[in-house]
């Protein structure tokens, strides 16, 4: 095992469970909170588990997604407001709880859970898919065009995965105000796929011919 590959994964895990917990539970003013362990527990173990099942199978690949940084100044623009979005989201949630808003019924706590649960095995069947899988968008030496799989079916399923991880993660919180923060996804990610398709179609051998093959970006007949 690369020791050094492994400190810097754990550091930033642990980061993320630290920044997620404080934004989640400081606004709610308590720990005794039931959905934010849940989301908690259906974020964070997985993502431990895959970190351990990366290492041993693909280093490579963990290493490229925990190094990745954005050169696309569109791009840092897409990120900047993705953060922004998911902090109004966790704080809002944890607000709610706290103030007593409105809030969605257990069953639908747990059914977002469900739905979380199985993007998530979709977006490790992507990576399993996609060797050139990154969190930033560039064309890697050696890159061909994937049309197998899922990638013959959307021309971005790791971006129709996330879609599903991230509207289903204020429902895991019982909040209804942080599902329409969320929304503001769906402009995010049709900014980041339309900038993406450019960069690949002028950058890489055989992707402008794949954009006519698969007609759809991210949702089957609907876009």
């Amino acid at each position: 095992m690369d020791g050094r590959l492994f400190a810097g994964a754990f550091a930033k895990f642990a980061a993320g469970v630290v920044a997620i917990g404080l934004l989640l539970f400081l606004p709610a003013g308590t720990l005794n909170w039931w959905q934010g362990w849940l989301f908690m527990g259906i974020l964070f173990v997985p993502m431990f588990v895959a970190g351990f099942v990366m290492m041993a199978k693909a280093p490579d690949l963990l290493r490229k997604r925990l190094d990745a940084k954005e050169d696309e100044t569109e791009q840092k623009a897409v990120l900047a407001l993705s953060a922004l979005m998911f902090f109004a989201a966790f704080v809002v949630a944890g607000l709610g709880f706290r103030f007593g808003w409105p809030q969605l019924p257990a069953w639908a706590s747990w059914a977002g859970a469900v739905v979380f649960l199985a993007a998530y095995a979709l977006y490790a069947e992507v990576m399993r898919e996609n060797a050139y899988l990154s969190r930033t968008i560039e064309v890697q030496g050696g890159q061909h065009v994937v049309d197998t799989g899922l990638y013959g079916i959307v021309r971005h399923p790791m971006y129709s995965a996330t879609l599903l991880l991230f509207l289903s993660m204020p429902i895991v919180l019982g909040s209804p105000f942080s599902f329409v923060i969320m929304l503001a996804y769906l402009p995010i990610i049709a900014k980041r796929i339309r900038n993406e398709e450019e960069v690949l179609a002028e950058g890489l051998e055989g992707y402008a011919e794949y954009l006519t093959r698969v007609k759809w970006r991210l949702i089957p007949h609907v876009w």
